[in-house]
């Protein structure tokens, strides 16, 4: 398939004679492209969409880097290599945790540095793996979602608690309960401090999302019940706020409040930047009435997610639907329309797939029936999924890759748009194409140049180029593929709308 290889963005190369550039006008509205090959090749249609992420765990190094404490050498490369499997994969999106256990996976004045990084809590490791992955993932036409646990206090007994860690400053606002540490999501100073976090990344990097995961009250020990009221050690902190209430609606309510405002403090810093939640795949056992489970995540873990997902407060809901079609107790296919059911404030649902259970009992083939069950479900042109974990699609498991890339990734798809995160059609850019390099200036609000190719068959997703952030109308310049006859380019809104397609000769 043709790929488009960035070169340079300059804004000396718009010195260029703007006679030459290809660029539409009022004629654009009534459906003609100023351009040679206007009526030489069929319009392109609209882009390709599918949400296609995976998720990319720090914690315990389960994805990166290999092992904690190695040269920024070497995580750069080995965080390179990861992007690069993404991008060949034709995924479009990579959630990268960035705060494993109340830490940071970059330079903050909150929290210290996470030991899963340098190896040892608070120690830096020489450079900014935030700010690093997310430059080189938008060159891979990737995005990049940057992944909180929110009340996570100590994950590993080797990387605790120290220096600027919360729970060092606020010790009584920690619970040790399971064995490990947890912030009391009851304490108000807790949630505010998190949201904090959450917020100072959404203001210093240019992430595309923002996501938390299905850890809010912790889950049971192994072996005791995950049904009722979860024994979290919380009595003092629902003695001072509970006010009567039952204990397990107020917890509810603590993790809604936080959920709710954190969204918010998301919007007031970074309207575009969409805002995912990955809860617990069963609502409650028995909902819908064939499913069936031994964990109650409404009652123990506090997590009412048909609330929030009703509500509008995030962007997308990825629950963890981690079973197979198959059979009904926990059926991904049982689920999956419960959870359409309950959006009543039309964001998107994109499901959570387990690639690391693919083995003898669970071959690849089902991940590939349940992205077909996705794009059944989903509105036109907004279906997806997110991958747990990274890890097993670099791995191979069970074939998988072979059968994605022959299957529903063979070609590329952007993200889908998400249009109340801003409903303006942006303007196409201008652009053209001399010697096999395709210069093209950004139009205003662009996020992504989508690059279209037509090989004489069909039109296909090329590429998305991100604008230079420092520079956004700066000249973006790409290596034309030598099989490309005709090229189309589009803007992409920071909501996701494109623009109309400018068409553009190959000289």
């Amino acid at each position: 398939m043709a790929t488009l290889t960035p070169v340079m963005s300059s804004a000396a190369s718009v010195s260029i004679s703007r006679r030459r550039w290809f660029r539409t006008t009022a004629a654009t509205a009534a459906g003609t492209l100023l351009s040679p090959l206007a009526e030489a090749a069929p319009r392109p249609g609209s882009l390709p969409r599918e949400f296609r992420a995976a998720w990319m765990a720090t914690v315990f190094n389960l994805d990166w880097p290999a092992s904690p404490g190695l040269s920024p050498a070497d995580q750069q490369a080995q965080l390179v290599a990861q992007l690069d499997a993404a991008a060949r994969l034709h995924l479009n999106a990579l959630i990268f945790q960035v705060r494993p256990s109340g830490d940071a996976v970059y330079p903050s004045s909150l929290e210290p540095w996470s030991g899963f990084i340098s190896g040892a809590t608070g120690r830096s490791p020489g450079y900014d793996p935030l700010k690093f992955a997310v430059t080189e993932a938008h060159r891979r036409g990737l995005e990049l979602h940057a992944w909180f646990n929110p009340f996570r206090a100590r994950a590993s007994k080797s990387h605790g608690p120290a220096g600027t860690h919360l729970a060092t400053r606020h010790p009584e606002w920690t619970r040790s309960y399971g064995g490990g540490l947890w912030f009391d999501p009851g304490e108000p100073g807790v949630r505010q401090h998190t949201i904090r976090v959450i917020a100072d990344v959404a203001q210093r990097y240019a992430v595309d999302g923002i996501h938390i995961d299905d850890y809010f009250y912790p889950y049971p020990p192994k072996g005791t019940s995950g049904m009722g009221a979860s024994p979290f050690p919380d009595g003092a902190t629902y003695a001072r706020y509970g006010r009567g209430r039952d204990r397990a609606a107020w917890r509810r309510s603590n993790v809604n409040a936080f959920v709710s405002d954190m969204y918010a403090a998301v919007k007031r810093i970074r309207p575009s930047a969409k805002v995912g939640i990955s809860p617990f795949g069963i609502w409650r056992p028995g909902v819908p009435t064939s499913i069936k489970g031994k964990l109650d995540s409404y009652e123990h873990l506090g997590a009412d997610a048909r609330t929030w997902l009703a509500s509008g407060w995030c962007d997308y809901l990825s629950p963890q639907l981690y079973w197979s079609i198959n059979p009904p107790d926990q059926s991904f296919a049982t689920l999956l329309p419960w959870w359409h059911q309950q959006n009543r404030s039309g964001r998107h649902l994109w499901p959570g797939m387990a690639i690391d259970r693919i083995g003898p009992q669970r071959p690849a083939r089902e991940i590939i029936n349940q992205l077909a069950l996705t794009r059944e479900s989903a509105p036109r042109g907004r279906a997806g999924a997110c991958h747990w974990a990274l890890k097993g699609l670099r791995q191979n498991r069970g074939g998988i890759q072979e059968a994605l890339l022959t299957g529903p990734y063979a070609s590329r798809a952007a993200v889908p748009a998400s249009p109340w995160l801003g409903a303006a059609i942006p303007e196409p850019p201008r652009a053209i194409c001399e010697g096999g390099i395709l210069r093209i200036i950004p139009a205003a609000d662009t996020r992504w140049i989508a690059v279209q190719t037509w090989d004489e068959r069909e039109w296909q997703l090329a590429a998305l180029l991100p604008p230079d952030m420092d520079s956004p109308m700066a000249t973006i310049e790409s290596r034309v593929p030598d099989n490309a006859r005709r090229l189309a380019l589009r803007t992409l809104s920071a909501s996701g709308l494109e623009s109309e397609a400018l068409m553009v000769e190959i000289a």
